[in-house]
């Protein structure tokens, strides 16, 4: 292995395979460095210090018990995507055997060429897996792995076939019951031919059998013929129904369902070929359905229209998307009828929220093994490793930090986040963020010039709105005034409101308001920074909490202003007192 990447993993197995595994606390330790790194190496892998590597993983595994080893194998942040070491850990104990397929991720390829080579009993385990691909499940029928599902049609067939006659005292238990036709005069739809007993072909041999029986017109559920499940009871809907929860897969495929409607329901596909355009570039784009209404085929129960409010999901590990959880419901009366091309709620802030969501999964998952790696949580790791973690575990969290923002952005634009509801003394807020300011600006000879009103000045919002709120404006004006360059800063009542009045560093103030509030990150040389985004955005930021809050935040001339309204009620045992008193 000579590239860098094989070097830096050469390194690791090295550092590993150096320590010792005395104890049962440092054997685990072990066991669970040496399977995550042997796990994330290429599948082309070889060499001496991998050979090591696999005999001291055997030593380990006749160490520790089955139930740790699987333990170990079950961790949410364990990466197993090497064939070879699945292939070791299969054949083991079944416990390990079970929590290493249900947590490997290899890719169709791989499976193709690693399923021949399990034993039968890890070839048994493999269809608890929802991401085999159709080769891969070919492959498994041929090796005499079959899915466990409902029975062929043959089988019910022949099972039906074999039943014995009811006894006189089963036949006259309810005498008023119509008598149920014989068995040849049941009109059962063909079997599936061969490799089509899917899901949706199950589906369609039940509805086709519903609807040649007529099972809805029929009389009481006693007098209703069973549907062919080979069950010894049928559910049956009481009268249509009006909602119900599902589930779908990553194509848009219901997958499950409320037992009531399952068997209607079940194999039905959102994105079908008569769905809306809209409701299709929704799905496309993994974008959250809120009252969408969507057209439903099948039996009498489902058909329809429904309004569809759904979520999507995404895999914790990887960020994959993995479906649609949510729930259908029949609109109400007088409600508009289905249009060709339903509106989807599709603004750039929705979009920009879901794409936030995405982001944010993995680089949580980076910041948490950057924690686990500079906190020793596993076992010792050289000083150089814990070092690069530490930096790689900071950067994350500005970059959570960052996507917090535009969130907050996104969402106090679209009207979907009010600021917290309480009551906080503006004026102490401001005075306490002018003096942490000065700290910082003393020794340049900036900062501001701060004339506030004497008295308590209560809003109505949280502490912490509020203190954001200040800190984001005055934060960002002091660190891109120049050396020297002392701001006029001003606060006062102004009839029912308060009026924050600050002055503009030269800098800012040669720019129009366009430019302004679309300074990016570097237009303007700051020694404090109040996010990561620059100038604009934290202006544009403010603006929208105030907005939200009820006020405003305007630039006149050289000065931005910022209103609030005031809160009419006595303050003078206003809870923020001790913070005026603290910062006067």
């Amino acid at each position: 292995m000579t590239s860098g990447a094989a070097m830096l993993f050469d390194d690791r197995l090295a550092t590993v395979l150096r320590l010792r595994a005395d104890g049962g606390v440092g054997a685990r330790a072990q066991y669970r460095q040496l399977v995550d790194l042997l796990g994330t190496l290429p599948a082309d892998a070889q060499g001496p210090q991998l050979d090591a590597a696999y005999a001291r993983l055997a030593d380990l595994s006749r160490q520790l018990p089955a139930a740790e080893r699987a333990a170990i194998l079950n961790d949410q942040g364990l990466r197993l995507h090497s064939p070879r070491l699945l292939a070791v850990l299969a054949g083991g104990e079944s416990q390990v055997t079970a929590s290493a397929l249900a947590r490997a991720r290899l890719s169709e390829e791989q499976w193709l060429d690693l399923i021949p080579a399990l034993p039968p009993t890890a070839r048994a385990e493999m269809h608890r897996r929802q991401d085999l691909g159709p080769q891969a499940r070919d492959l498994l029928a041929r090796l005499g792995i079959r899915e466990r599902g409902l029975p062929a049609a043959a089988e019910v067939a022949a099972d039906a076939a074999a039943q014995p006659a009811p006894r006189p005292a089963e036949a006259t238990a309810q005498p008023t019951a119509a008598p149920a036709p014989p068995p040849e005069a049941e009109v059962l739809p063909p079997p599936p031919a061969r490799g089509e007993d899917s899901i949706g072909a199950l589906v369609k041999r039940i509805e086709a059998y519903r609807r040649s029986r007529q099972v809805v017109e029929a009389g009481p559920a006693g007098d209703s013929p069973r549907l062919p499940l080979g069950e010894d009871h049928v559910l049956h809907v009481p009268g249509e129904p009006r909602a119900f929860d599902f589930a779908t897969d990553a194509a848009g495929r219901i997958v499950w369902a409320d037992p009531g409607v399952a068997p209607m329901t079940v194999g039905l596909a959102l994105d079908h070929s008569g769905a809306a355009a809209s409701l299709r570039d929704a799905l496309h784009r993994r974008q959250p359905l809120r009252a969408v209404m969507v057209q439903l085929d099948g039996a009498r129960a489902i058909a329809g229209t429904w309004r569809i409010d759904a979520a999507p999901g995404f895999d914790p590990l990887t960020g994959r998307f993995t479906g649609y959880r949510g729930r259908m419901r029949r609109p109400a009366s007088g409600a508009a009828p289905l249009a060709a091309n339903p509106p989807v709620r599709d603004s750039e802030a929705d979009r920009l929220r879901q794409m936030l969501h995405e982001l944010r999964t993995p680089v949580n998952a980076i910041q948490g093994f950057a924690e686990v790696i500079q906190q020793q949580l596993f076992g010792p790791t050289p000083h150089e490793y814990r070092a690069l973690a530490a930096g790689i575990a900071g950067d994350a969290a500005r970059m959570l930090a960052a996507f917090e923002e535009l969130e907050r952005l996104a969402k106090l634009d679209s009207g979907a986040l009010a600021p917290e509801v309480g009551e906080t003394d503006f004026s102490a807020s401001v005075g306490a963020t002018v003096a942490q300011l000065a700290a910082h600006t003393r020794s340049r000879g900036s900062g501001f010039n701060a004339r506030i009103e004497d008295g308590t000045m209560p809003v109505a919002l949280e502490r912490i709105e509020v203190e954001r709120m200040v800190w984001r404006l005055l934060a960002t004006l002091a660190g891109s005034a120049a050396p020297g360059e002392m701001l006029k800063l001003r606060l006062r009542r102004k009839g029912a409101g308060l009026r924050l009045s600050v002055q503009l560093p030269a800098a800012l103030a040669r720019m129009d308001d366009a430019a302004l509030f679309a300074a990016a990150v570097g237009a303007v040389p700051q020694v404090i920074t109040a996010g990561v985004f620059g100038i604009g955005f934290a202006l544009r930021l403010v603006r929208a909490e105030a907005r939200a809050a009820g006020g405003s935040l305007e630039r006149r001339d050289d000065r931005l202003r910022l209103e609030l309204p005031g809160l009419t009620a006595n303050a003078s045992d206003h809870s923020d007192r001790s913070g005026r008193d603290a910062a006067g």
